[in-house]
């Protein structure tokens, strides 16, 4: 009789144990392998696919985006001029929600990538610069910017329907639906200035002097003509690596010529008759002044340039 009760209670001890086991295990499928970021902290990093570049998940905050009449003044002393930096008023409060973008500028090696997957041609020709006189090489596209780059360098001779057309492609690796709808896109001009800017209201991100420039960006004096591999400079306080300087990058705006009438929640500026498109941050070929958080820049949709590339954005839940 004891033997049978033995047996009997050791059955039932099994069954709880492997239930449990079934049940942990359960639970640990439904929470696998996920490109969900809900909850993610601010500076999290995270890789949406082997293909998708790294990106930081950055706060939701207020900051005041533009530039005061003393900077403006400042720019101008120093290489600029009133009317060149007259875009960068009034300066305005925004507020906006949490998002992620990217750690890097989009690489070479990542943009070949979609190249190779997708077949993506381009339109030929790249200018030397965003000047307005500047030469327009006929040879020059991303594969051949005219200097040496590495997979690691920033990818330049992209136009802002050339990164549209990634993003797309990206948003096709996370969505099986290759298409604008997804979570990825260009950061908006005012997601952009509140990364670069980092919590920082200098007019730099590393403080109000552009003799620090060399040590935190790839510019004018020190690039010697060409770009450099993406993170060699150190990264700014949100871990974001070559936000100035190295090459411009797109954002999804439409350009204005002042801020009167910018949205105050971060979202982009739209026209529905078409628009030059801003793009930030200078380059490795223009000098330091360049550098601060509020410069703007702008050129056409179809345009490409051996100083123009652009970082990805992404859209949390």
């Amino acid at each position: 009789m004891k033997q049978i009760q033995m047996f009997l209670l050791l059955a039932v001890l099994i069954f709880a144990v492997t239930t449990l086991g079934q049940e942990t295990k359960s639970a640990a499928d439904a929470s696998g392998p996920t490109v969900s970021t809900s909850g993610r902290a601010p500076g999290t990093m995270f890789r949406d696919c082997p293909d998708c570049p790294e990106m930081v998940v950055v706060s939701e905050g207020d900051f005041t985006m533009g530039s005061s009449d003393s900077e403006k003044s400042w720019a101008a002393s120093h290489g600029g001029s009133a009317e060149s930096v007259s875009d960068e008023s009034p300066q305005h409060h925004v507020s906006l929600p949490s998002f992620a973008l990217g750690k890097y500028d989009v690489t070479r090696g990542e943009y070949a990538a979609f190249v190779r997957d997708t077949g993506y041609r381009a339109g030929v020709g790249c200018f030397e610069s965003s000047m307005p006189k500047s030469n327009k090489r006929a040879d020059g596209n991303w594969q051949n910017p005219g200097f040496e780059q590495t997979d690691r360098d920033p990818v330049t001779c992209v136009s802002w329907e050339d990164a549209r057309a990634y993003i797309a492609w990206l948003n096709g690796k996370v969505s099986r639906a290759k298409s604008q709808a997804g979570p990825y896109r260009l950061p908006s001009e005012a997601e952009w200035e509140y990364a670069a800017r980092a919590g920082t209201t200098t007019r730099f991100w590393w403080g109000d002097n552009d003799d620090g420039a060399a040590a935190h960006a790839w510019y004018k004096d020190n690039s010697d003509g060409k770009t450099h591999a993406v993170g060699l400079k150190p990264a700014n306080p949100f871990g974001l690596y070559d936000m100035v300087g190295n090459v411009w990058q797109w954002t999804e705006d439409c350009y204005a010529d002042n801020y009167a009438k910018a949205s105050l929640n971060g979202s982009a500026a739209e026209s529905p008759d078409g628009c030059m498109r801003v793009d930030r941050g200078s380059c490795w070929l223009y000098p330091s002044w360049l550098l601060r958080s509020a410069t703007r820049e702008r050129n056409p949709a179809d345009f490409r340039d051996v100083i123009m590339g652009f970082r990805v954005a992404r859209t949390l839940p």
